[in-house]
């Protein structure tokens, strides 16, 4: 069956009740939605502020099983970990 046709069992979107509404009347750092002018809407609507400029190279590499292994064992972040270990080389070659 594909994705499109496959029907769930949950429901993705009930009708709220006066709870829920009752629930959701806080917006933005505690302010009422009801005290809240259109105007001043788009100003509290989250937006990026300026981006970094990348301080890393996407790259692809292939490395051995067991060097993937040993990194991704230590946990989350083996990727960076792998890079401080180049580094540390590179220091060292001088």
């Amino acid at each position: 069956m594909s994705r499109k046709t496959r029907q769930s069992n949950v429901d993705d979107n009930p009708e709220w009740t006066r709870a829920d509404f009752a629930k959701a009347t806080k917006f933005a750092a505690g302010v009422r939605l009801k005290d809240i002018k259109p105007s001043q809407l788009a100003s509290m609507v989250g937006k990026r502020g300026p981006q970094k400029t990348p301080t890393k190279i996407p790259v692809s590499i292939r490395l051995s099983p067991e060097v993937v292994k040993h990194f991704k064992a230590k946990g989350p972040g083996w990727q960076s970990r792998i890079d401080a270990a180049l580094r540390r080389i590179i220091k060292k070659a001088g």
